[in-house]
């Protein structure tokens, strides 16, 4: 599957429309290749060059709204969607939706640690979507849709455990996120990467249980 990378210029990092696909993606070489965990050959998935970005992984019902919504973050870099979690190699989205792989639609973020931290990325995608609702989120059913955080690394994943234990008071309903390491994440087909910016189309966030709507 091709990798398609929209980078997001940092002056109009914070406005959605204002996003935009800039510069070319570089092959794929020796000390830059992306973790082993992440399937992206043959072309490499990253940032502007000179800006040092860190990767994180995030699933939260429908890839296209989840991916909107962090490209709306400030500090955040680049993002392309994808499939994580499951017992298939390169799944397509069909396959996904209707064969029972096991993936979770999912969201692959490049960011600027010095703009926005892990903890603050984490904290923000509680925030996106239903944390709550297992194998599901808003209309959306079937467990593509899981709510989950794919640490790439230790730290990642203390950060993450321990957000979703001060963030509990928060919901009210108990938090059903899997946390889960040494996850394979597979590109979506092109159509799917910044789909929400090519099409208009927005998926709406479900905050039902989140204390005070």
């Amino acid at each position: 599957m091709k990798l398609i990378a929209a980078l997001i210029s940092g002056a109009a990092a914070a406005s959605l429309a204002a996003l935009a696909y800039t510069g070319s993606l570089p092959q794929d070489h020796g000390s830059d290749r992306p973790s082993p965990t992440i399937k992206l050959a043959p072309t490499q998935f990253q940032a502007r060059p000179g800006v040092k970005v860190e990767r994180a992984i995030f699933a939260g019902g429908c890839f296209w709204g989840l991916e909107k919504h962090f490209r709306e973050t400030p500090g955040v870099t680049a993002t392309a969607v994808g499939f994580i979690g499951g017992k298939t190699k390169n799944p397509t989205y069909k396959e996904v939706c209707y064969n029972d792989t096991g993936h979770a639609e999912a969201v692959l973020l490049e960011f600027d640690p010095a703009k926005i931290s892990y903890k603050q990325l984490v904290e923000r995608f509680w925030q996106i979507h239903n944390p709550c609702t297992l194998n599901s989120q808003g209309p959306d059913f079937g467990d593509q849709y899981r709510s989950g955080i794919y640490p790439l690394n230790d730290s990642q994943k203390a950060v993450a455990e321990q957000s979703k234990r001060d963030s509990a008071p928060l919901f009210k309903r108990p938090i059903v996120t899997e946390i889960v390491t040494g996850q394979t994440f597979y590109m979506a087909e092109d159509y799917h990467q910044q789909y929400s910016e090519k099409t208009g189309r927005a998926c709406a966030i479900d905050r039902s249980d989140h204390v005070g709507g």
